[in-house]
């Protein structure tokens, strides 16, 4: 275990370790979050790597990362714990076989922490050898308001409540991190329990340190060609601009089919790293693709 960082600097330094650039007023919102042990609630476009701040706090901290993935319909009893009912009905019909079966003493014994499943938010509650674990709550802009409401409680006391064994409270609370595409908006009430941060695309120069970083093997020449093409990509209407992750994926096939320049015949075989639906596909693809390639190595030609 790791203690957390006792600076910014420090903070941008963990990170980077772990592969992960990022700006000086992310460092900064991590820092206070882990300084403060508030909640850091990241937003931003699918891809930007809002997901991966939390590994990689995770892996610099030496903490385990406990993830829970929302979606639709998700609710308090899904996230937080369910009886192994398969396990539970064993016990019964054995105890029956054996002729065992006292209703109270079996309706206690099935209710205990052997036939518990634990599900993120509570496993987060539980004590862990390398202290409190990090908790990922991501893609909360998924689930529904009701799942919000509860959120707001375990996450002001950190601790839940299960009926049959009473309130689990965490020993120690979890860095919580939660994730937002902003696909709905997240209500008020749960945005001020946390730090609030924007995950933006980055600078041009910093997405070069990105792809270095990710994809080391990647020559200058052609980082800087990916790079300046996916951002070119991004002022295009398209149903879905590729984030930063897609520009990793790009670099990484290119590597693999051994190119060292970027070409239209290249760009179309390969645009389905970077573009995700077809219709962006077919509208790139083509004539498009070589006037986007020819304005990048414009803009990329020396003065």
């Amino acid at each position: 275990m790791t203690n957390p960082p006792g600076s910014i600097d420090a903070v941008q330094a963990m990170l980077a370790a772990q592969n992960y650039v990022c700006d000086r007023s992310l460092a900064t919102v991590v820092f206070l979050a882990l300084k403060l042990g508030r909640p850091l609630f990241l937003e931003g476009e699918a891809g930007v790597g809002k997901t991966e701040i939390a590994k990689s706090i995770a892996a610099g901290l030496g903490r385990r990362l406990i993830r829970l993935q929302c979606y639709e319909g998700l609710d308090a009893a899904s996230a937080v714990y369910e009886w192994n009912f398969a396990e539970q009905m064993i016990a019964i019909r054995t105890a029956e076989a054996t002729g065992g079966a006292d209703r109270d003493v079996l309706k206690t014994e099935l209710f205990t922490e052997d036939y518990l499943i634990e599900r993120p938010l509570l496993q987060a509650m539980r004590p862990q050898p390398g202290g409190a674990p990090v908790l990922l709550i991501d893609e909360l802009d998924r689930t529904d308001e009701p799942f919000e409401a509860f959120l707001l409680e375990a996450l002001s006391d950190f601790q839940v409540t299960i009926p049959e064994l009473g309130t689990i409270r965490a020993p120690e609370p979890p860095i919580v991190i939660l994730t937002s595409n902003r696909t709905r908006e997240v209500h008020d009430a749960l945005k001020r329990r946390c730090l609030y941060h924007w995950v933006d695309y980055p600078a041009f120069a910093r997405e070069i340190e990105i792809v270095e970083a990710r994809a080391p093997e990647a020559s200058a020449a052609l980082s800087r060609e990916v790079v300046a093409f996916v951002q070119k990509l991004r002022t295009e209407d398209l149903f879905k601009k590729p984030g930063v992750a897609e520009t990793i994926d790009w670099a990484k096939c290119l590597l693999a089919l051994d190119v060292i320049s970027l070409s239209p015949e290249v760009i179309a075989d390969t645009l389905g790293a970077i573009l995700k639906y077809q219709d962006d596909i077919q509208r790139i693809r083509g004539s498009e693709a070589k006037r986007l390639l020819d304005e990048v190595r414009a803009e990329l030609a020396p003065a």
